[in-house]
């Protein structure tokens, strides 16, 4: 698998860890299914990333950060209970199963290395659906139909141009007109100088990812991106510091946060 692929196994990691204990944040039971599987049909490099014992900080982050997801959809459904769920860069964690109503159809969307291997463990069925391809690749749009669509975007966009997000967005702009949109950002101050090796130790060092793995995209404050376009409106933020402490000052608030906007 290669660099990036890697970070989903590292996610799923945190899920499972924090799935074994006794008193869970997400408590993601789809996570151990999934271990089981990819325990017997992964590399040995790859079950070494899978298995190793990943921070505490970092997994109650990515398990905080999962629920809150989570929550959005739910969010959304409670509004629009047959509406589409895109789960863009899903890596392994199986959403669909914690979030369904029994109305949504969901597709979850990564690369074909990862849906390879997804589509074994949690193969589709008739209101989850998968696209095996980059998001980038936006034909994906033209499967998706036209009600109320949420698309969510966790640990994703860090990793990619900004010239290519501008892009995707003016392709859902065209075609999703109407779509909400929720991902995560990272601070464009923590891409420059001493700060960027602060970020790439904690990346390559820490987590062990690969070069390939490195951020690359970032924003000033919650809002930037409605200077892309007078179509897109901001609608609120959410940081993990929101739940771990609430009174934290926006410069550690707004290092690695989520937006919330809409699409015109």
């Amino acid at each position: 698998m290669r660099d990036v692929s890697n970070t989903a196994l590292v996610t799923l990691a945190c899920h499972i860890q924090d799935a074994r204990r006794s008193h869970p944040i997400l408590n993601d039971r789809s996570s151990l299914k999934a271990l089981e599987y990819l325990n017997t049909n992964l590399g040995e490099e790859s079950r070494k990333v899978l298995n190793k014992k990943v921070r505490k900080n970092l997994e109650k982050h990515t398990a905080i950060r999962a629920k809150q997801y989570d929550s959005y959809a739910r969010n959304f459904l409670d509004k629009n209970p047959d509406a589409t769920i895109i789960n863009i860069g899903c890596g392994l964690d199986h959403r669909f199963e914690r979030i369904d109503n029994g109305l949504c159809t969901f597709w979850d969307l990564d690369l074909p290395d990862i849906m390879q291997l997804k589509s074994r463990i949690f193969p589709p069925e008739e209101r989850y659906r998968q696209l095996s391809q980059s998001v980038f690749e936006t034909n994906w749009m033209d499967k998706v139909g036209d009600k109320p669509t949420l698309l969510l975007a966790e640990g994703v966009f860090m990793y990619c141009d900004e010239m290519d997000i501008k892009w995707l967005f003016t392709e859902i702009h065209h075609k999703l007109g109407g779509a909400e949109f929720v991902f995560e950002v990272f601070s464009s101050k923590w891409l420059r100088g001493w700060k960027k090796k602060m970020v790439d130790f904690k990346l390559r060092k820490q987590l062990k990812f690969g070069k390939d793995a490195g951020f690359r995209f970032g924003i000033e404050d919650s809002e930037a991106i409605e200077k892309w376009s007078l179509d897109y409106n901001f609608i609120g933020d959410w940081s993990y510091f929101d739940v771990i402490r609430p009174k934290t000052r926006d410069f550690l608030r707004k290092i690695q946060w989520t937006v919330h906007y809409k699409i015109n």
